[in-house]
């Protein structure tokens, strides 16, 4: 027995518990719960990543895809217009597409002021008295189709010989006309048959006089008089970029085309 020490302290001692060794168990122990808790969160969220990683992501809905009957429209080709007179302005626009034969397949797309139930139709003059040709021809069209707004209008002949009136049935500021102009050329000489002088005019230039018009020859263009212009010279550029002048109006809006034609194949 240690001195100092009074009967039943060493028992009492014995029995007292070990404060450090407790506090130290118990930190002990909340470490372990804790990295118990730690591991069991990680293998969760190992878990969910690995499985979405193992499946694909389907790409984000619309707003409308998850609605019933709803039809996705793809959108359409943007059609690009030329602005000018007869398409996004009052006038006419005349494409000429010369063939090997001495014809042109011709389209004339007119928008007018106001709407008309009538087209006076107009034939190019012969060329007899035209520069650059100076022999007699006889112009005629053939084939005409015509269009007033988006309805095809009836046309009981479609030969036209001499001017006359074509009614539509009902009345439209937007017009085209297709056709074949026969009869209008004069080739040069025999040694270059594709060399020709050629009369062009608007089919519809009587209907109003004033409206610019713009005349595109698509090939062949070696030069372009206006006769019915006070500067007749009405060529633009240089070949092969030969143009016409724009702006010309309707009743002035005869010119004589000097050209190659195309050759036969």
């Amino acid at each position: 027995m240690a001195r100092g020490a009074t009967p039943g302290s060493a028992t009492s001692l014995e029995f007292l518990p070990d404060m450090t060794s407790g506090a130290g168990e118990l930190r002990r122990a909340g470490v372990r719960v804790l990295a118990a808790v730690a591991l069991t969160v990680g293998f969760g969220a190992t878990a969910a990543c690995s499985g979405n990683t193992a499946r694909p992501v389907a790409p984000s809905p619309g707003i409308d895809s998850g609605r019933p009957g709803t039809t996705l429209v793809s959108p359409s080709p943007t059609t690009t217009v030329s602005p000018g007179p007869g398409v996004t302005k009052p006038g006419i626009r005349l494409k000429v597409v010369p063939q090997t034969d001495g014809s042109f397949d011709i389209t004339e797309d007119v928008m007018l002021p106001e709407a008309t139930n009538i087209l006076q139709l107009q034939l190019p003059d012969s060329g007899e008295h035209l520069p650059g040709m100076m022999a007699k021809t006889t112009p005629k069209v053939t084939n005409l189709k015509v269009t007033a707004g988006d309805d095809p209008v009836p046309v009981e002949d479609t030969t036209v010989t001499a001017p006359e009136d074509l009614p539509l049935t009902t009345a439209a500021s937007r017009i085209r006309l297709t056709y074949t102009l026969l009869g209008s050329v004069v080739r040069s000489t025999p040694s270059k048959p594709e060399r020709a002088g050629a009369a062009i005019r608007p089919l519809t230039s009587a209907t109003e006089g004033t409206l610019p018009t713009d005349l595109t020859v698509t090939s062949g263009l070696l030069n372009a008089v206006c006769p019915l212009l006070i500067e007749t010279r009405c060529a633009t550029g240089d070949p092969p970029d030969l143009g016409i002048l724009p702006d010309i109006p309707a009743g002035k809006a005869l010119v004589v085309l000097q050209l190659n034609l195309p050759r036969s194949p």
